[in-house]
């Protein structure tokens, strides 16, 4: 059985390479079709690509933002001596005779010659950047699917709850005893009662009351609605993705339910019917999330 995923999700991947600070975001939400938009720095489109492609691999619905962000501190600063040059500057001024007057050299003077003290700001490395990136794209799109999957279990249980509602209300509907023709004739005979027609014909007012019982029958709606229930819980138990046919039996409900309503020929079969419809929009909005 595949697992049932949201459109809606959230993942990041964070690292640092040498100095270089990185970290992949990606947020998902509801979408017709699979819109993946990437925002990289100027330089890694490249990589931003490759992270579009795996995402595009791995979803079939959704709207995605991908971002990357490189942060880089201030440069650290290496410092080093040159030991060769500074001994071979205290050699050379140990030769030489000092004046009378003059003092000798001192440490911090020969510091303070001209390539004595070396500074070299830390590099980074290119290579390894884009080995932690793409890594990093890697587990961003195994939890961004773990994000989805785990909002899809919540939905399948929320879906599922509504379909067995959409039954429960359609077995209702089908039990109600307004639908018999004994009770439209009992509806119709005290109707002509309130109107001081008591005399008519008591054959003519059962062919008429099987004519508006007829007319009335919702016998074909109930039927389809539990088509309809038995494919939405054949596609809640298969799993994968299913969202769009999900929102087709949701229209598929949703055309049954109103039909029901107009026909309905008393107020409790009415009542059934409106509740039917209240199920079905909310059975019709949680499936929007559905991948």
């Amino acid at each position: 059985m595949a697992q049932i995923a949201s459109m809606t999700g959230f993942a990041r991947a964070a690292g640092t390479t040498g100095p270089v600070q990185w970290a992949w975001e990606v947020r998902s939400v509801n979408g017709r079709g699979l819109d993946v938009r990437v925002r990289v720095p100027a330089g890694y489109d490249g990589l931003g690509e490759t992270a579009r492609t795996a995402l595009q691999k791995t979803l079939t619905r959704g709207q995605c933002q991908l971002t990357l962000t490189l942060t880089r501190p201030e440069a650290t600063t290496r410092v080093r001596i040159n030991e060769a040059l500074l001994a071979s500057l205290a050699q050379a001024v140990a030769r030489v005779p000092v004046p009378e007057g003059v003092a000798p050299a001192t440490l911090d003077g020969l510091l303070g010659i001209r390539g004595v003290i070396e500074t070299e700001d830390e590099a980074t490395d290119t290579e390894a950047l884009a080995r932690d990136l793409a890594a990093g794209v890697v587990r961003l799109v195994a939890d961004l699917v773990e994000a989805r999957h785990a909002e899809g279990r919540q939905l399948e249980q929320v879906v599922g709850a509504q379909v067995a509602r959409i039954a429960a209300l359609t077995q209702a509907a089908e039990d109600n005893p307004a639908r018999q023709p004994e009770a439209v004739r009992a509806r119709l005979a005290a109707a002509v009662a309130a109107l001081g027609g008591s005399g008519l014909d008591p054959d003519r007012l059962h062919q008429e009351a099987m004519l508006l019982a007829g007319k009335a029958d919702v016998r074909e709606e109930l039927d389809r609605l539990r088509a309809h229930v038995t494919s939405a819980q054949e596609l809640l138990a298969a799993g994968g993705a299913i969202g769009r046919r999900l929102d087709f039996l949701a229209q598929e409900f949703g055309r049954e339910a109103n039909t029901l309503c107009a026909k309905a020929n008393d107020i409790t079969l009415s009542r059934i019917g409106l509740d039917l419809k209240a199920v079905v929009e909310q059975f019709r909005e949680q499936v929007q999330n559905i991948e």
